[in-house]
């Protein structure tokens, strides 16, 4: 069968480098003889049939901004499968599709390997999370970018935090994984970092401060990722929970700041980065690796390699079955892990 019109869906959160994906991809879709088609705002754009043919004109210049130009969202077509399934089977006709290509997380990609499996659709995957959480790939584009902007801001608190003579307890993303915590931490040199891999030692935490100070240290900058848990529970935000069930975290560092200020009697306060963290342009490695993704991607739809998504393995792009990102999470390497205890240690 030959694949003349592929569709590229981009779901759940935004990711820095969606729009260097999306360009490659259009461009190396167009290269091969076929029509790439745009799918407005993820799974929901299926579901309406809601899409348009890109050109070349359309994607020149996107590469450097942030955000997604098609638009994306949380929509999970089996949370109402009698209803939204045979409207994506009729969408996908209306659109004219041979291929799909979708890019997200464990949410987006689990709702496009179960439509390969159960409705045979030709549906290729591709990891995207600024959270770097996802098994079977190396490096998911956006972490890096993500990265650098929670390192930033760490940097920029960390003169605030210095006339002050205070801690600064600094909440980054990542769900059930401490990546962007941990590495930003460690780049912006951070007194202390807390990561849902390792167990929260309060008390090791606050003789780290305590001694810190002691040794002639003004201020401290702790990182913690929204994932940790206080009292053996998650700590969530008012909200209710999205179209696949997960509970909206944010708060643990609110909580974290008034535990060492009293235990401490330092004075503490917490920032949550939030959407800063996926907010504005990509960094060019993201740029780089974005594209090296759209153009795998693209070449895996026109070879007919449905049901597998594109993952980088050391320095190269291979395809693996979907079902290798689907259901687990990718926790932050022991390696990494050991280091920081070396730098973290109560």
């Amino acid at each position: 069968m030959q694949i003349k019109r592929v569709g590229l869906l981009t779901g759940g959160g935004d990711a820095p480098a969606l729009n260097a994906f999306i360009r490659a991809a259009v461009v190396r879709l167009i290269h091969g003889g076929a029509s790439a088609v745009g799918i407005a705002d993820g799974w929901r754009g299926m579901i309406d049939a809601s899409g348009r043919e890109l050109s070349p004109a359309d994607v020149a210049g996107i590469a450097a901004e942030g955000g997604t130009i098609l638009g994306a969202s949380r929509t999970n077509p089996f949370k109402n499968p009698e209803r939204d399934l045979p409207r994506i089977a009729e969408g996908w006709c209306r659109l004219g599709l041979d291929a799909l290509i979708a890019v997200g997380g464990d949410d987006t990609l689990g709702v496009a390997e179960r439509l390969h499996r159960e409705s045979g659709l030709g549906v290729v995957g591709v990891p995207k999370s600024i959270d770097n959480d996802l098994p079977g790939t190396d490096c998911a584009f956006g972490f890096h970018s993500a990265v650098e902007a929670a390192a930033r801001a760490m940097d920029d608190l960390a003169a605030t935090a210095r006339a002050h003579r205070r801690v600064l307890v600094v909440e980054c993303m990542g769900r059930h994984s401490g990546w962007i915590a941990a590495y930003a931490g460690v780049a912006a040199g951070a007194d202390y970092v807390v990561v849902p891999e390792e167990p929260l030692d309060v008390a090791g935490l606050c003789r780290r401060l305590t001694a810190s100070r002691a040794a002639g240290r003004q201020h401290n900058i702790v990182a913690v990722a929204e994932g940790v848990e206080l009292g053996g529970e998650l700590v969530t935000a008012d909200g209710g929970r999205d179209d696949f069930d997960h509970e909206r975290l944010g708060g643990v560092g609110e909580l974290l700041a008034r535990l060492i200020a009293m235990k401490t009697g330092l004075e503490c306060r917490h920032v949550v980065l939030g959407h800063l963290q996926r907010a504005g342009r990509p960094t060019a490695f993201d740029r780089i690796l974005a594209t090296r993704y759209g153009v795998f991607a693209a070449e895996m739809a026109l070879a007919g390699q449905f049901g597998r998504m594109a993952v980088l393995r050391g320095s190269e792009l291979a395809a693996v079955p979907m079902d290798a990102a689907v259901g687990r999470t990718r926790p932050l390497d022991e390696d990494f892990r050991k280091m920081m205890r070396m730098f973290f240690t109560g």
